[in-house]
């Protein structure tokens, strides 16, 4: 096993390893290998901490770095860190590579004077790494009440004392959500890439559709494209209304 920074010339291998270990695992196929892309010309993307593994000569691991920052309560703004997309080939998935991927990374990045990391991620494997729920320490989640203990929000302190007894609000960088700012331009990257078959899952992040609401829970729920293909973004009784609408609006 060997771990070292990513390279120009891995970033078409890594892009694909990221789309392979995220697709159908949050939602229908998934947008994190073309975060991944545009993130890296982006001021917040850390290249000092951006890190490939390899196993059996090939690629198989990657996480980035990113600079973040916490809303204090009196207005200003408290720099931090975040991470992700992190990815593990499915075929070595559940054999530790995540682990020791993130307890090297985080090292690295306590050297480099990283005080104070939050993501959003599973508690039961991320406490190893050393993390906890955000809301202990005063560190509120963006998009929950203030209030709330939130289970997939966590934290932790690099620099003993660097987050000290303060308190704010955490909002995930913008560079996150490039795919959804900007549509068209993530379907073009995406069609670039093998197809691959979009599905609703078990354990995904809950869907609705975008006209009426309804939980889309199962395949037979969604719209069907003139391709043939599903569509996610409605259910099957308001997609062809949708349509008609977009049409006419057109004419």
């Amino acid at each position: 096993m060997n771990i070292r920074l990513e390279q120009p010339k891995d970033y078409r291998e890594v892009e694909n390893l990221t789309r392979e270990a995220f697709w159908n695992v949050y939602r229908p196929g998934c947008t994190e290998h073309y975060v991944l892309n545009q993130y890296r010309t982006s001021p917040d993307f850390i290249p000092e901490l951006d890190f490939v593994m390899e196993e059996d000569n090939k690629i198989i691991g990657h996480v980035m770095f990113s600079k973040a920052e916490i809303r204090l309560d009196d207005g200003s703004c408290f720099p931090s860190w975040t991470f992700g997309p992190i990815s593990i080939h499915p075929d070595y998935k559940r054999m530790g590579y995540g682990l020791k991927l993130l307890h090297y990374t985080i090292e690295k990045a306590k050297e480099m004077g990283v005080g104070l990391l939050q993501m959003e991620g599973n508690i039961d494997f991320y406490r190893h790494a050393g993390f906890d729920l955000a809301s202990k320490m005063k560190i509120h989640y963006h998009a929950e009440p203030r209030e709330s203990e939130v289970p997939y929000f966590l934290a932790q302190e690099l620099i003993p004392g660097y987050w000290g007894n303060r308190e704010g609000t955490y909002c995930p960088p913008r560079g996150y959500f490039v795919a959804d700012e900007n549509p068209d331009a993530f379907k073009a990257y995406e069609e670039t890439f093998p197809k691959k078959v979009k599905a609703l899952q078990e354990g995904q992040l809950p869907q609705f559709c975008q006209s009426c609401g309804m939980p889309l829970t199962k395949n037979e729920d969604c719209g069907t494209n003139a391709d043939g293909g599903m569509n996610f973004d409605y259910c099957r009784y308001c997609y062809g209304k949708f349509i008609k609408e977009n049409v006419n609006r057109d004419k």
